[in-house]
């Protein structure tokens, strides 16, 4: 373990040496700087062995990671729409451009398509916290300006459950959010999106991906 000390009383002695031996100033600010870089770094790195795992842990990309990283590429969502739900649905089609980010620690992803005869385009970021063990995203699109965000786990099988919030836009307001993304095969996803209505969940959105 690298050592740490008190630098302040050995400036004091410093000082006073000073006055009576008349020694230069910048003598006393160069110690002084150099004790403030080691003791902030012996601080940062005077860890625990257990502390250096727990770190490592947290920061290695885990297998959940990897089977994120099945889903990189190019897909076509086959896209349903209900805007109430006694609507009949809207049909769109959507192309999802999945990669990993910053060595694999990271999934990002790019949406494009058409919506209620609009462009349509969306980006999402999704992490998985080796320490917490959940899911956690970001969706933000051109038919807003706020942001989703979302929690939760996956279910040991085939499908990442989340629950969050999103902007009302008539109120302003949060509105509880559900997803679940069902990782059929490597080539075939399902989402289904949910939302709380006058105290109610309604689906409100499906989208089948296919592998392009």
């Amino acid at each position: 373990m690298l050592f740490s000390f008190d630098v302040f009383p050995v400036l004091v002695i410093l000082i006073q040496i000073n006055q009576e031996e008349n020694l230069n100033m910048k003598l006393i600010t160069k110690f002084l700087f150099a004790a403030l870089f080691i003791t902030s770094y012996s601080t940062l790195f005077a860890q625990t062995e257990a502390e250096q795992k727990a770190w490592m842990d947290y920061m290695t990309p885990s297998p959940v990671h990897e089977m994120l990283a099945k889903s990189n590429g190019d897909w076509i969502g086959d896209v349903t729409v209900w805007m109430t739900p006694d609507s009949p649905p809207v049909k769109a089609t959507s192309t999802t451009t999945n990669k990993m980010i910053m060595g694999g620690r990271y999934q990002s992803s790019t949406h494009t398509g058409n919506m209620m005869g609009m462009p349509f385009e969306g980006m999402s970021l999704i992490a998985y916290d080796n320490a917490k063990k959940v899911f956690k995203s970001t969706w933000i699109d051109n038919m807003g300006t706020g942001m989703m965000n979302m929690e939760g786990t996956w279910d040991g099988a085939n499908t990442i459950n989340m629950k969050g919030t999103m902007v009302d836009p008539m109120t302003g307001n949060d509105r509880d959010v559900r997803e679940t993304f069902k990782l059929i095969d490597d080539n075939n996803q399902v989402l289904e999106m949910f939302e709380m209505r006058d105290g109610k969940e309604v689906k409100t959105m499906e989208i089948a991906y296919t592998r392009k």
